[in-house]
C-alpha cells in the first residue's frame, strides 16, 4: 500500500475510528483523540504488515483497540457509575450528551468488556470479527459480552 493509498483509507474510516474510541474512551474526546493519534502513527509505520485479504476497518480498529488496552493498562476501572461521573467531570464529549449514562456505565466495565460492547452494540461487528479484532476466541468474546451486559444493566437499573 502506498503512501496515497493509506491517506485515502483513513479518510474514509475516520469518522469510524473516531467514533469506536469515543465510546471506548466513554465520551472523553481528548482521550480519544489521542489514543486515536497514536494508532495512526502505528498504522503508518506498520504498513508492510496490512494485507489486503482483510478490510483496512478491521486492520485499523485492531491496532487502535491494542493501542487503547496499552493506554488503560495504567489506568484503574471505576466500580459505579457515581465514581465514574465524578472522574469524567467536564471531559466529556458533551455533557448535554443523550447518551452520557451509557458513557458512564461503560466506564465502569474493564477496557475487554467494553471493547466488546461497543465492537458489536455500536459498531456492528460480529462475535467472529470481534474475536480477530481483539485477539481473543470467540468463546471469550462471548463471555465478555455476557459480563458486561450483565454489568450494564446492573449499573443503569434495566430490568430483564
Amino acid at each position: 500500500m502506498t503512501r496515497d493509498d493509506f491517506i485515502q483509507h483513513v479518510e474514509r474510516e475516520q469518522a469510524a475510528l473516531r467514533s469506536f474510541l469515543l465510546a471506548l474512551c466513554c465520551g472523553n474526546k481528548d482521550e480519544a483523540d489521542d489514543i486515536a493519534q497514536d494508532a495512526l502513527v502505528k498504522a503508518y509505520l506498520s504498513l508492510t504488515m496490512y494485507r489486503d485479504e482483510g478490510r483496512f476497518r478491521s486492520w485499523l480498529f485492531k491496532i487502535a483497540h491494542n493501542t487503547f488496552l496499552n493506554h488503560k493498562a495504567s489506568l484503574r476501572t471505576t466500580e459505579d457509575i457515581d465514581e465514574a461521573r465524578t472522574l469524567i467531570g467536564d471531559t466529556a464529549a458533551d455533557s448535554s450528551f443523550e447518551h452520557q449514562d451509557l458513557y458512564l456505565a461503560l466506564r465502569t466495565l474493564p477496557p475487554k468488556e467494553r471493547s466488546a460492547i461497543t465492537l458489536f452494540y455500536l459498531n456492528g461487528y460480529n462475535v467472529k470479527e470481534i474475536a480477530s479484532i481483539t485477539d481473543a476466541t470467540e468463546d471469550a468474546v462471548k463471555k465478555q459480552l455476557s459480563r458486561g451486559r450483565d454489568r450494564l444493566k446492573m449499573q443503569l437499573k434495566i430490568e430483564s
